[in-house]
């Protein structure tokens, strides 16, 4: 008798489905609609998916029409079951996004795969509705056990791939090192590195006295050479047919040399240390600085390594890190090592530090401090060398003498990218992808110096995509647009393409932007404020692209957390 009444009060009334299908539907547009026509509204797709999957759980906790213990008791169990299941969650899902990313991604999708069974339970026969509940809710909860994520991109999602599955870096450490022989060469201290370090020599992106064809279709970029690298967001520095580059294999961070005309590595020096985080991955931040036949790196952990260009011999080392009690930022220590006479000069979460670049002796130090990662950038304001750091205050400008601070410009946040020298002494200056770009003065006056602003303009809004300028006006990123500004006042020009986090090079002889999209699709656009002109564009590498292109000699370096590759650009005719 009890049991009649008991099966008699689990089937009692239909569900009432239209709030919990509306919210799915409304869900499934926030996760899935709005980033095919507004990639970069990153908050409506992580948080609205996340509210929407929310009302999902309390449609049925208490507006569904289910009987009192279904209705808490599935609620209950959604919880527990993403409570429960962490411990058994691979280490780059659990701890994405200092360990909150899990819960805003697996709600809407468990929500969602929970709705399908409450719109089919009514069809389900009674004694197997408790039954189906509870295996939804454990398929929708033990999925996330079974798979791992590369990291998030540009729009937040995340590469997710089988747990089981080997990774690129597995998959290169298992591959044997006779595929690229080693070659011992003569580093030429006589000459300047042609791209010596981050950047390139003024740290601009911006590349003189080289033009290229521009008709991919009759002379198309020819490829050299492709081959796997461990992961990191280095870029890379060039001398002669030699390049640099830093990247982690295992439990080694290394800084290897290759042959630029064939990609075979020539030496490569590791450190035991490793460093990852789950939404960037692995691997070391910074580029390395060629200087005298000497190789700087900066590690993600926060080791200073000098070494001989030729060989990888190490010459001296500091951990920065650990010597001046500098706690390493979220991401990594990302900053690339600046030369300035007879000082290496490091930036570290916002700090700066100075060595004797022969000795390796400390010199200085400004211990600001911050969760930033800006390298150091050498300017000349006023005929007054300068070293400029954009950290968590703002922007500080220090004498490379005496580490003495000259001014500083306060805007917090927490800048990536490097400040961009206008001709004439004023600096733009940018501190995360939701404020935009500012232009500053600083000026010498009686009592010191100070800075002021000059513009703000939310037209351009560099993230970890740096900017360059160009003919009086400045190019950059809005989100995964590639946009321009007027250099006298911010004005808006024009918008266009769609190329995530990329990062991009200046051919200023030719007035074109060389564009590495972050899906690797290199593009060549026209540095012209009339309009936005994309010439012409091909697939150079796979996978999640972050890395800065080189363009030495008509060949151009890409690479990103797997693999890299040369490609041979013609040169122009015209």
């Amino acid at each position: 008798m009890v049991a009649d009444k008991t099966q008699e009060s689990i089937s009692q009334s239909p569900l009432r489905l239209w709030p919990g299908i509306t919210a799915a539907i409304l869900l499934i547009i926030c996760k899935f609609g709005i980033p095919l026509v507004m990639p970069d509204a990153l908050t409506v797709v992580m948080f609205g998916g996340l509210g929407f999957g929310a009302i999902i759980i309390l449609w049925w906790a208490f507006f569904s029409r289910a009987v009192r213990l279904d209705r808490w008791g599935g609620a209950i169990l959604l919880i527990i079951g993403l409570i429960a299941v962490r411990p058994l969650l691979h280490e780059s899902i659990a701890e994405a996004g200092m360990g909150v990313l899990f819960f805003i991604n697996a709600i809407p999708y468990m929500s969602l795969i929970f709705m399908v069974w409450a719109i089919a339970r009514d069809r389900i026969p009674t004694h197997l509705q408790r039954a189906t509940m509870l295996g939804t809710i454990i398929l929708a909860v033990g999925f996330w056990t079974l798979i791992r994520t590369g990291g998030l991109n540009n729009a937040a999602r995340s590469d997710y791939e089988w747990r089981w599955k080997a990774s690129p870096e597995e998959l290169l450490l298992s591959m044997s090192e006779e595929k690229s022989p080693i070659t011992i060469v003569t580093a030429d201290t006589t000459t300047a590195a042609e791209w010596p370090g981050f950047r390139g020599s003024r740290r601009d992106g911006v590349v003189h006295g080289q033009r290229i064809e521009t008709d991919w279709t009759h002379a198309p970029p020819e490829e050299l050479w492709r081959q796997p690298v461990g992961p990191g967001w280095s870029s890379f520095a060039v001398h002669g047919n030699v390049f640099y580059t830093q990247e982690q294999r295992g439990d080694d961070e290394a800084v290897s040399s290759y042959n630029l005309t064939t990609g075979a590595v020539i030496w490569r020096h590791s450190d035991a240390v490793r460093f990852w985080e789950s939404n960037s991955g692995a691997g070391p931040r910074g580029t390395p600085t060629l200087y005298e036949g000497r190789v700087y790196t900066f590690g993600a952990t926060g080791i200073l390594n000098v070494l001989d260009a030729s060989d990888g011999s190490r010459i001296w080392w500091r951990d920065v890190a650990a010597e001046t009690e500098t706690q390493r930022p979220y991401w990594g220590f990302a900053s690339s090592p600046l030369i300035v006479e007879d000082k290496v000069i490091i930036g570290a979460a916002g700090s700066l530090f100075s060595y004797d670049r022969v000795s390796g002796d400390p010199l200085w130090s400004v211990p600001i401090g911050g969760d930033c990662y800006s390298s150091p950038h050498l300017a000349q304001i006023d005929g007054i060398d300068q070293i400029l750091l954009q950290n968590q205050a703002g922007t500080m400008s220090v004498d490379p003498t005496r580490g003495e601070v000259l001014w500083e410009h306060p805007w917090p946040g927490q800048p990536i990218v490097q400040p961009v020298l206008v001709p004439g002494g004023d600096i733009l200056v940018s501190r995360d992808d939701r404020t935009g770009i500012r232009r500053i003065s600083a000026i010498k006056g009686p009592g010191g110096w100070i800075s002021k602003e000059r513009w703000t303009s939310d037209w351009l809004k560099p993230y970890f995509n740096d900017s360059a300028i160009h003919e009086d006006h400045v190019y950059g990123f809005n989100g995964a647009s590639l946009a321009c500004i007027a250099l006298e006042d911010g004005a808006a020009k024009w918008r266009g393409g769609r190329y995530g986090r990329g990062q991009f090079i200046l051919l200023a002889d030719q007035d074109l932007i060389l564009v590495l999209s972050e899906k690797g699709k290199l593009a060549l656009i026209e540095a012209d404020p009339g309009a936005f002109t994309e010439i012409a564009s091909f697939k150079a590498i796979e996978g999640k692209t972050w890395n800065h292109p080189v363009l030495v000699d008509g060949i151009l370096l890409v690479r990103n957390d797997r693999e890299m590759a040369a490609f041979r650009l013609s040169p122009s005719e015209a």
